[in-house]
């Protein structure tokens, strides 16, 4: 299994900047475009739970588990 970020699709749905958001939690713009990206190896609970207050989502919304692609 794989964790696919899908914190980009959540910004678009809810016209959000990753700027403005990065902000109001407390996190670099470099940060969050690195784990919207997928290229960390984790998310602290505390960076997550802010995310989905800002966002009004759940985690389920921002992370996806998915089969490892071959190859």
């Amino acid at each position: 299994m794989e964790i696919i970020v899908r914190l980009d699709v959540v910004l678009a749905l809810r016209k959000r900047t990753g700027r403005d958001v990065a902000a109001e939690i407390g996190i670099s713009e470099q940060n969050l475009s690195l784990l919207k990206s997928g290229k960390v190896k984790g998310i602290r609970f505390e960076t997550l739970a802010k995310l989905c207050e800002v966002l009004d989502c759940q985690p389920g919304d921002l992370l996806e588990a998915s089969p490892a692609s071959s190859g």
